[in-house]
């Protein structure tokens, strides 16, 4: 996602936002590997664990695209890449579903495949999307172009958009709650850890209570976006490298994940 530039509220923190951006690649992988070695809801020990790490990420992420809705030189071009990269990740997104593996290729058209309401609905592509329309909710509610009076059921409308991604609108809200308190980190912690704890308690009661309880490790990202610096890094080619492969990433490993794990 765009980066952020020097915070001198936040200078003695040690972590610039390539670190932080690897460290969610980490566990992003981490979780997925998961998924492919221990397919479904498994409850062996060591994809728990797995999984518990990759909670990490989405936080980090949402963060990171709030930050960039602030800093970037041009919104317009921003919210076109974070679409652009929504559609070129549902594919290898799809291709590691479950539905994938029940319905093969048609999956890849949301909405023509699933299995009750929470596979005809929800996971039809992947948190880029949610993420995508975070973005634009942020837009929407700073627009002095809409009325005031829109501005509710637009985001609302937005909500039900981002529904049927991975994360759902949970992505989008703390993407939002993130980036319309900024000067409120406390604020920013509880309103995500909110909409989070929506986000699990369907996971705990309608799909698994393991699970469900997994979705609260996002916790394990607060102590590193604490010690974030709101820099970038020293080097500039390195961060012209990492706003790319940060983006990059995502689809590229879940194309791998699929020929190694999927097509063996």
């Amino acid at each position: 996602m765009d980066e952020v530039h020097n915070n001198p509220l936040i200078s003695k923190k040690f972590l610039d936002s390539n670190i932080i951006k690897l460290i969610a690649i980490i566990a992003m992988t981490i979780d997925h590997l998961a998924w492919a070695i221990f397919p479904g809801y498994s409850l062996n020990p060591i994809a728990i664990v797995m999984h518990i790490i990759g909670r990490i990420t989405c936080p980090i992420m949402c963060f990171f695209v709030a930050e960039g809705y602030f800093y970037t030189r041009n919104i317009k071009k921003y919210t076109r890449r974070m679409f652009l990269f929504a559609l070129i990740s549902h594919v290898p997104y799809i291709l590691n579903s479950i539905q994938f593996k029940e319905f093969g290729y048609l999956s890849l058209v949301p909405f023509v495949t699933g299995n009750g309401f929470f596979g005809h609905v929800l996971n039809q592509t992947s948190v880029m999307w949610s993420l995508a329309i975070g973005l634009v909710m942020l837009r929407v509610n700073d627009s002095e172009k809409i009325n005031q009076k829109l501005k509710l059921p637009l985001i609302l409308f937005l909500c039900l958009v981002s529904f049927m991604a991975d994360w759902s609108c949970i992505a989008s809200m703390v993407v939002f709650v993130i980036g319309t308190n900024r000067n409120n980190k406390l604020k920013q912690i509880l309103w995500s850890l909110f909409f989070i704890s929506l986000y699990a308690l369907v996971y705990f009661f309608a799909l698994s209570r393991v699970y469900g309880l997994i979705q609260l490790g996002v916790i394990l990202s607060l102590p590193v976006l604490y010690f974030y610096n709101g820099k970038r890094g020293a080097n500039k080619k390195v961060n012209t490298f990492m706003k790319w492969f940060f983006y990059t990433y995502y689809p590229l490993h879940l194309f791998i994940l699929f020929f190694v794990f999927i097509l063996k």
